[in-house]
Order: C-alpha cells, then structure tokens, then sequence
C-alpha cells in the first residue's frame, strides 16, 4: 500500500444476486475507507440513501459503538461476520483474478456500508497495533440502488436478536472463571435444588419442565446477580482470561457491590447460600405470592425479583460484615416490617417494567426504616 491506493486479498463468489468479493482488511484501513459513514455518529444527520429507498432506519448508537469498543480490545475479540460494503466500479483500479489481489484507491468515501457500521465504529476504539485486528469483508461493485436495498433489507428484515438466556447458558461451557459462569452456575444451582425458593422456578434454556411454574428468565436472574459483585463483568471475565485476577472492593466501591469479594475468593457456594437464604425470607413473609403464579401477580416475576435485588444490597450492608451468611430469620425479621399483604402484590399496585420495581423497591426500603 502507498498513500494513493491500498491492495487486498479476496476471492470473487457468484450468487444469484450476482458476483461479489469476500476479502480482508487491517481495521484501520476499514475504518478510512468507510469514514464518512461513520462520521454520522458524531452529527445524527445524513440519513443513507439505501435507508431512505427501503423504509428501514438504523439509527447508530454512540453507546453502542463504545461498548463494542470496549470489546475489540478484550483478549478473545472476534467479528467471525464479515461486513458489507459497496463500491463503485470507477473505484476499483485492479482485480487480478489469478493472484486474487484487488486495489482500490485510499481515500475516506471508498466505501458505502450496507452492514456493519457499528462494528467499524467500535473499531475506532481499537489500542493495538494495525495490522493485529482484520476484518473479512463482502464487497458488492456497482449494484443498483434497488439491489443494495434487497441485500440491506434482507439482513435488517431476518435478523433475529440472540436470547439472552441463551448467552447465559452458554458461559457453562467456559473453562475461565467470570461473573457470567459463576452466575449461570448459582442460578443452575438454585433451580434444581430441593428447599430451594427457585426450585423450577426459573426458565433454563433446553428444559421442558412445567412453563407454568417458571417465571423468572435465566437472563434476568443473571444480570441482577452479577450487578451485586461486578461492576464491569466484561472486563472482570477478561482479566481472568489473560491469567490475573480483578481487583477486590473495600468502603463505598464493597456497599455498592457486597458480594464482590466472595467472587474474588472464589467462594461461589456462599453467594449462592447468602441468595437462597434471602429468598427463603420472602417465600415465608409472603407465601402465596410467591408461589402462586397468576396473570396479575408480579413478586414472583419480573417486577418483583428485580425490585428485591435492588433492596438486596441496601439490607445486606446493615449486618456488618459483608462476606457473612445471614440467616433465614434475620432478613426475615426485616421483612415483616414491610406493610403489604400477599393480595397487595399485583399488577395494578405496580405495574409491570421499571415504574413498578422502582415503586415496590422505594416501598420496601420505606417500611424497613432504611431511606
């Protein structure tokens, strides 16, 4: 490559859409050839032509670029998708078939992008050497307008978002340590053990149990969990992976996340107990309500869990010594505090999302003297 063009190698692929090229780029390149679409993160102007002729807006998220940025710079990064662009013929120099070797000239408005801008945005976030991140890419030369809205629709209209509880089924299989594993493996835990105020309760991922029973996702299970003892669970599993340890919490940092230093220390059967405890407490002080699975009933669900994990922390920090198991009957001798009855947890009373939870957690802490 000199100042004026850049070469790459790729294979030419015939589909029934036609011919295109499946090829692989250092990610500062991408990013050069590709800048003027990402500049409009910066702006949130200048919609894409191929975006107005189909009717589909992708709005792009700086959020989400910088949390994809966070990710590429992880020790087991990887895009396996190639991105998408389209290129005009005028811009293709050369195309050696025999060697497979394409050259395009270096300059910022290359290269339209039909899929992929947030990951060449997140790029741009990239700390290490060029040339230690490529990027495959599909290149599609001097298609209509119509064709690039088929290809853009096609990925936009049929893409199906990942189930998150499968994402956390999957950290089973992980040979390193990390807040997601030890999450899946407390709540797999709480699930199948009998006593347990969770037993059937909450929906794994490839069990066929009663559904009726199963109110509360695995993935919401998870991220409540992990919010008591990681504040960055990505990066905490990230640590691990490179073969150190994050660090462990003290003061404001260990009350805001109180079982974090169990994590640190391994001690994964004490969080698990420190839960399980903490829920039997709620299952004696209202029983039918927690049992009971109705349409308008919500502490069993959602609603509910989400607003006890949030209280959690607030009621484990006054016993002292964070780290310790507190018993059935200590947190039980909190809730009695609490002036509802089992008929009072409905969807009328707190309606299901974050209003709700944020009403019956407020409600909570009221009545329990800790606002």
């Amino acid at each position: 490559m000199d100042q004026q063009t850049y070469t790459f190698q790729c294979l030419k692929c015939t589909q029934p859409i036609g011919e295109f090229y499946i090829g692989v780029i250092d990610h500062d390149a991408l990013i050069y050839i590709s800048y003027a679409d990402i500049r409009r993160l910066e702006t949130g102007t200048e919609e894409r032509e191929v975006e107005v002729y189909t009717g589909i807006q992708r709005e792009l998220s700086t959020k989400r670029a910088k949390d994809i940025g966070k990710y590429v710079n992880m020790v087991d990064a990887t895009f396996p998708t190639g991105v998408i662009l389209h290129i005009d013929p005028k811009d293709i120099i050369s195309y050696d078939q025999g060697t497979g070797m394409m050259t395009i000239p270096y300059k910022d408005n290359v290269a339209k992008v039909l899929d992929g801008q947030h990951r060449i945005a997140g790029l741009e976030y990239y700390t290490r050497s060029p040339g230690s991140f490529q990027v495959n890419i599909t290149i599609f030369v001097g298609m209509e307008l119509e064709d690039q809205a088929i290809v853009f629709a096609t990925i936009n209209k049929t893409q199906t978002a990942v189930n998150k509880s499968l994402v956390a089924d999957l950290f089973e299989f992980a040979t390193h340590r990390s807040p997601q594993k030890t999450a899946h493996n407390i709540i797999r835990a709480l699930n199948q053990k009998e006593g347990s105020p969770f037993k059937d309760k909450i929906k794994i991922l490839g069990k066929a149990d009663d559904s009726l029973k199963e109110t509360i996702t695995q993935a919401t299970f998870a991220e409540a969990l992990m919010k008591m003892f990681s504040r960055d669970p990505m990066s905490d599993r990230d640590i691990y992976k490179r073969g150190n340890t994050p660090l462990r919490f003290t003061g404001k940092d260990l009350e805001s996340k109180p079982l974090r230093n169990l994590f640190i220390d391994k001690q994964d059967g004490v969080i698990a107990k420190i839960i399980m405890n903490y829920f039997l407490a709620v299952s004696q002080r209202w029983p039918r309500a927690w049992e009971v699975v109705e349409p308008t009933t919500i502490l069993n669900k959602s609603t509910g869990f989400i607003a006890l994990m949030n209280l959690f922390k607030d009621i484990y920090v006054t016993f002292g010594n964070v780290g310790d198991v507190i018993e059935v009957d200590q947190f039980f001798e909190l809730f009695k505090k609490v002036n509802l009855s089992d008929a009072d947890f409905t969807r009328e009373n707190f309606v299901p999302g974050s209003s709700g939870q944020s009403a019956l957690y407020k409600k909570f802490k009221n009545d329990m003297g800790l606002i």
